[in-house]
C-alpha cells in the first residue's frame, strides 16, 4: 500500500475508537516536547491548501508543491530535523481547517519553542480581507485586516453583516508574540488583491469584505488575555510593525500572488523562486538582499504586479540577518539524491532555475557536491515536475540518499518550441487562432490553465484597457486589437495591431515577433550564473555627464569571486533598476580568469527583440569577441567604439545577457558577420530580426562541449558545461 493511503486508513481506524486525527497528532507533539533537549531547535510549520471545496471557493494547484519545496530546502540546506517539520496540507493527518491550523501553531510552535530556537511558519493558500475591528482611531490604512483562508472557511450573515471564519493578520501578530524566541520567519504566499484567473495564472486570493467571525474575535481576546496585555497595548504595538522576527509576503498589499504553471507542475511563483535561490546561495546573505534578488525572477515568470516585500520587528536589524536566522548548513547545490535502488536514483531538482528546467529533462549531468568526495557523476534519464530519475555514471561511495549535487552540464534538446496560450478574449475565434498559431514554425497553441505557456495571444478588453491606462502606460493598444501578453497579462510592447484585424492576419503579422521571442527563450536557457565555474562578472552603469554609477551587478557565484547577483541600485522596485528613457548606459564585463574568454553581450529589448552589443566589429576575426585574462572591458568604450547605448522606448522590462566561453564562438560570429555584411554594417550594434533563432542556435553549437565527462549524450542535444561557459543576466525596467 502507498504510505498516503496507509496513513489515511490508520487514522480512520483510530477515529472509530474515539480518537480524532487531531488528537493523535497532539499527543505525538506533546511527547516530542517532553523529549526535547535544552539545545536550540529548528521548528517549522508548513501549510499548503489546494482543496477549498469545503469553503466553496476556487481551488489552487501549487500550494502543496510549495510545502514540499520548503521542506526539502529546510532539511538539506538549513539542517532541519525532519521530525521537527510539521506539514499541514489536504493530504496530512492534521487538515488545514481553522481548528487544524490553530492546533498546529499552538502545539508545534508556541508550546515547543524556547529562547534561541529558530521557527519557520510558511502559508500557501488563499488570502482575503475583513473589516478590522481593532482600529479605534479610524486609521484608513488599518481599516481592513488581511487574513488566511482556512480550507473550511464559513460565511454567515448575522444582523445583515457578513462574517467569515478566516484567521486574521492580527491573530498572526499575537501568535508571533507568544512564540518564545525572536528568531521567527513567517512566509506568506497568498494575497488579498482580487482573485480568480489572470492570464495563465491563478491568483491566491478571494474577494474580501465582511467582518471576522465571533469565534475569531473571541479567539483574539483569549490571546490578548494570555499575553497579559490590554487591547490598547495590542493596537499600539501592532501599528508599529511585526511583533518579532521577519514576515515575508509574496506580493505587496495591492499586488498579485500567483499560483503558476511550470514545466510539469504548479507552484507559487514566489515560493519556487525563493527556495530555488536559497538552494544555490553561497554564504549567508541578509534576507533583504535575498528578497531583492528573488524579486527579479518572480516578476519575470509571474507578473510585474508581483513584487515580494518584507517587514521586520522595528529596530531589530533583522533585515540584515541571514534568511531563517541561520547560516546555511551545507554547500550550494542544484539537486539532492532522495532515493537509491541499485544504480537507479531519484533526485529532487529544487535548485534548478525555472527558466532552465527544459535543459534538465534528460542527459543533464551533476557532480557530487559532498565535501571530501570526488568523481561521482549522476545523469538524468527522465523528469516529472521537480522529481527526476537518473543513474550513477561515475559511481562513488557518496552516491546515497541526502547527497547534494551540483550542475556539471545541461542539455538543450533540438527544435524547442514557443508555447502560446489562447486567451478567452478570442471568443469564437479560438479554433481559428489555434490553427493560425500552429501554422507558424515551432509554435504551439495551448489552452490556458493546464500547463506552462510562454506568451498569451488575445484581444485587448475594456477592463484590461482601463487597468493599463491607470498604471501609467502612455501608449495603450485600442480595445479589440490583437496582440501578445505575458503569463500574467503584462503587455508585450509592439505586438498589437489595428482594430478589426483577423486572427489569421494577426498571426501572419506576428511571425517575426514569434521568432524573436523564441530566440530570447532559447538564449535564456544558457543562464547559469549560480552554477558556472568560470570567474566572470557583469555590471550595468548609468552615465550622467562624466559620472558613472552602477545600476546593477552580476557575478558567477562559484567562479572564485565569492559573490552572486546583487542589485545595488537605490531606485528600483523589488530589486530591479528603473532607468529612464534617454539615459545613456554602459556595460562592464570582467574576466577574472587566468585564461582568455570569448564573450557575447546581448540585449533583449522591451519588445522582446535581440540586439548584439558585443562583439561589434564585423570585419575582424574571432578575436573581436575576446576579453583577455584579467581584463575589464567597457562596452561601449568611448576610446574605440563609435556608438553609444541610450535607453529608448517603449517602456517595459528589458534584459542584458553576457555569455562567456573558453572556446571561440566561430560559428555564431561568422553568421553575425554575414548579417552585418548584407546590411552594409561594418561596426556597431546589430539587431537580430529574421535571423534571431538561427543566431542563437549557432551560439549553442559553439557552446556545445562534452570534455572530461564520461557520460553518453543524445547527439541531437547541445551540451553546456559549467566549467566551459558562463551566462549572466541583469534585468531592468525602462521608465
Amino acid at each position: 500500500m502507498k504510505r498516503r493511503y496507509f496513513v489515511q486508513g490508520a487514522g480512520a481506524a483510530l477515529a472509530a475508537l474515539g480518537w480524532s486525527q487531531l488528537e493523535i497528532q497532539r499527543q505525538g507533539l506533546r511527547y516530542a516536547q517532553v523529549l526535547a533537549q535544552d539545545t536550540p531547535r529548528k521548528l517549522a510549520l508548513l501549510v499548503g491548501i489546494n482543496d477549498y471545496s469545503l469553503a466553496k471557493v476556487s481551488p489552487l494547484r501549487g500550494c502543496i508543491t510549495d510545502v514540499e519545496l520548503q521542506k526539502e530546502l529546510l532539511i538539506h540546506r538549513f539542517g532541519f530535523n525532519p521530525q521537527d517539520i510539521l506539514m499541514v496540507t489536504d493530504d496530512t493527518a492534521i487538515k488545514p481547517t481553522r481548528a487544524g491550523l490553530i492546533e498546529a501553531v499552538e502545539s508545534h510552535l508556541i508550546a515547543q519553542a524556547k529562547p534561541g530556537d529558530v521557527v519557520v511558519l510558511h502559508f500557501s493558500g488563499h488570502g482575503a480581507q475583513v473589516v478590522n475591528p481593532y482600529n479605534p482611531l479610524g486609521n484608513p490604512r488599518e481599516r481592513l485586516n488581511s487574513t488566511f483562508v482556512p480550507s473550511d472557511r464559513q460565511m454567515l450573515v448575522q444582523e445583515e453583516q457578513t462574517m467569515v471564519s478566516d484567521i486574521m493578520g492580527a491573530t498572526l501578530f499575537l501568535w508571533m508574540s507568544a512564540i518564545n524566541t525572536e528568531n521567527i520567519t513567517v512566509t506568506l504566499d497568498s494575497c488579498h488583491s482580487g482573485g480568480g484567473k489572470r492570464g495563465n495564472l491563478t491568483i491566491r486570493a478571494i474577494p474580501g469584505g465582511g467582518y471576522p467571525s465571533l469565534e475569531e474575535q473571541e479567539y483574539h481576546q483569549q490571546w490578548v488575555s494570555k499575553l497579559g496585555i490590554s487591547q490598547e497595548k495590542f493596537v499600539e504595538d501592532r501599528q508599529k510593525g511585526v511583533a518579532k522576527g521577519v514576515v515575508i509576503a509574496s506580493a505587496a498589499a495591492t499586488q498579485l500572488a500567483a499560483d503558476a504553471a511550470f514545466e510539469g507542475f504548479f507552484a507559487g511563483a514566489f515560493t519556487y523562486v525563493l527556495t530555488q535561490y536559497l538552494w544555490q546561495q553561497t554564504g549567508s546573505r541578509g534576507v533583504k538582499t535575498v528578497l531583492g534578488n528573488v524579486a527579479r525572477t518572480t516578476m519575470r515568470i509571474s507578473s510585474t504586479r508581483q513584487v515580494p516585500e518584507m517587514e521586520v520587528k522595528p529596530g531589530s536589524g533583522n533585515e540584515s540577518k541571514p534568511t531563517y536566522f541561520l547560516p546555511v548548513q551545507s554547500i550550494p547545490a542544484e539537486a539532492v539524491i532522495t532515493a537509491v535502488n541499485g544504480d537507479r536514483l531519484e533526485l529532487w531538482l529544487g535548485g534548478i532555475d525555472p527558466q532552465s528546467l527544459t535543459a534538465f529533462d534528460r542527459n543533464a549531468v551533476f557532480a557530487l557536491a559532498t565535501e571530501g568526495d570526488a568523481g561521482g557523476l549522476v545523469q538524468i534519464e527522465s523528469r516529472q515536475g521537480l522529481v527526476a530519475q537518473g543513474k550513477a555514471v561515475a559511481p562513488s561511495a557518496g552516491v546515497k540518499p541526502g547527497a547534494l549535487l551540483q550542475e556539471q552540464a545541461r542539455a538543450i534538446p533540438e527544435n524547442l518550441t514557443l508555447r502560446i496560450g489562447l486567451d478567452e478574449s478570442l471568443g469564437g475565434e479560438l479554433e481559428v487562432a489555434k490553427q493560425a498559431v500552429a501554422a507558424v514554425e515551432r509554435m504551439e497553441a495551448l489552452p490556458l490553465g493546464e500547463t506552462q505557456v510562454h506568451y498569451i495571444l488575445g484581444r485587448m478588453t475594456e477592463a484590461l484597457h482601463q487597468e493599463v491606462r491607470e498604471s501609467g502606460v502612455v501608449e495603450v493598444p485600442a480595445v479589440g486589437s490583437l496582440g501578445l501578453y505575458g503569463a500574467g497579462l503584462d503587455l508585450i510592447p509592439g505586438s498589437f495591431g489595428a482594430v478589426g484585424e483577423s486572427v489569421v492576419a494577426g498571426c501572419d503579422r506576428l511571425k517575426s515577433k514569434f521568432r524573436a521571442l523564441l530566440a530570447a527563450r532559447l538564449v535564456k536557457l544558457t543562464l547559469n550564473a549560480e552554477s558556472s565555474r568560470l570567474n566572470v562578472s557583469m555590471g550595468l552603469k548609468v552615465l550622467q555627464g562624466s559620472q558613472a554609477q552602477f545600476a546593477a551587478s552580476a557575478f558567477t557565484a562559484r567562479g572564485g569571486m565569492g559573490r552572486t547577483t546583487e542589485v545595488v541600485t537605490t531606485n528600483g522596485g523589488g530589486g530591479i533598476p528603473r532607468i529612464p528613457v534617454g539615459v545613456e548606459v554602459q556595460c562592464e564585463v570582467t574576466n577574472g580568469e587566468s585564461r582568455d574568454l570569448y564573450v557575447t553581450l546581448l540585449v533583449i529589448t522591451t519588445t522582446g527583440e535581440l540586439v548584439v552589443v558585443f562583439p561589434n566589429s564585423w570585419t575582424a576575426g574571432v578575436d573581436a569577441a575576446l576579453v583577455k585574462a584579467g581584463e575589464t572591458r567597457l562596452i561601449p568604450d568611448g576610446s574605440r567604439d563609435p556608438f553609444k547605448l541610450t535607453i529608448s522606448p517603449p517602456l517595459g522590462t528589458a534584459e542584458i545577457l553576457a555569455i562567456a566561453s573558453l572556446s571561440p564562438l566561430r560559428t555564431s560570429l561568422q553568421q553575425l558577420q554575414q548579417i552585418a555584411a548584407a546590411r552594409g554594417t561594418r561596426e556597431g550594434v546589430l539587431g537580430l530580426e529574421e535571423e534571431s533563432v538561427l543566431a542563437v542556435e549557432n551560439l549553442w553549437a559553439d557552446l556545445n562541449q562534452t570534455r572530461n565527462i564520461t557520460a553518453s549524450f543524445d547527439p541531437r542535444s547541445r551540451i553546456a558545461q559549467t566549467e566551459q561557459m558562463a551566462a549572466l543576466s541583469i534585468t531592468f525596467q525602462v521608465v
